[in-house]
């Protein structure tokens, strides 16, 4: 929510900024957004395959909507499962839990494991190579944001020589030089605001959003693997708070 909020409130910025500086349709330029906006897909298509692409604002909603979660929230969810765990002693009870945590897939997808009688060896590979695809998947959306905003600033240098060349070539026509201008200044102007107001903080939100997922996966992981090893819950509070932020340490038991 707080990308959105972000994301919005700097557009409303840039539209006040011009709207008392003037009329907004002056900004409007089809040909400058049809080299900026298509030329930077168009150039990002070459480094990324069509299906990564199509996957891509999937991959960053499901990020930035599931991602936001709180990780000592997180580690005193996984203690308290953790700790009636140990209190039943039945492992039918914990696979008849699992619908609680079915917000939470990769929990789950390690609670199952446990449930399968699963070693705890076992248990912890099988959850750190899908924690590493999964972050994978989303540093790929990184990439492509990242490289999006690179090449839309040069598609608005691109569209800024376009605009000079036709001013140039018609000096001798007044009425064509306002809409090469036009051309010249809009061009960069969009690709300004792609880059620096969509791709790059969508890159460095999704990035954040992925270590902290990665994070949480690693407690996830933690929880499972203790679980199966029947082990102590204090003993897992001293383990969560290792990787846990200082900030973020947890005192679940006093």
């Amino acid at each position: 929510m707080s990308t959105l909020i972000g994301m919005l409130v700097a557009f409303l910025i840039v539209i006040v900024s011009i709207a008392y500086g003037g009329p907004l349709t002056a900004f409007l330029n089809p040909p400058g957004l049809l080299i900026v906006v298509l030329g930077t897909l168009a150039v990002t298509l070459i480094s990324f395959p069509v299906i990564e692409i199509i996957s891509v604002p999937k991959n960053i909603w499901d990020l930035l909507r599931h991602g936001q979660r709180d990780p000592s929230t997180e580690a005193v969810r996984i203690l308290k499962l953790a700790v009636d765990a140990r209190k039943s002693n039945d492992i039918h009870e914990l696979e008849r839990g699992l619908s609680r945590y079915k917000d939470t897939p990769f929990l789950v997808q390690g609670l199952k494991l446990v449930v399968d009688g699963t070693s705890p060896e076992e248990i912890e590979a099988i959850l750190r190579r899908e924690s590493s695809t999964v972050a994978a998947k989303h540093m790929r959306a990184v990439d492509f944001l990242r490289r999006a905003g690179d090449v839309a600033p040069a598609m608005g240098l691109i569209g800024t020589l376009i605009g000079l060349v036709r001013l140039l070539g018609n000096l001798d026509d007044p009425s064509q030089i306002g809409p090469a201008m036009a051309v010249a200044l809009l061009t960069t102007f969009y690709g300004a605001i792609l880059a620096h107001l969509v791709f790059i903080p969508l890159a460095t939100k999704t990035e954040n959003s992925t270590s902290e997922e990665v994070l949480i996966n690693n407690l996830y992981s933690m929880g499972a693997t203790s679980i199966r090893r029947q082990e102590n819950p204090r003993r897992l509070e001293m383990l969560l708070n290792t990787v846990l932020p200082p900030a973020k340490r947890v005192t679940y038991f006093k």
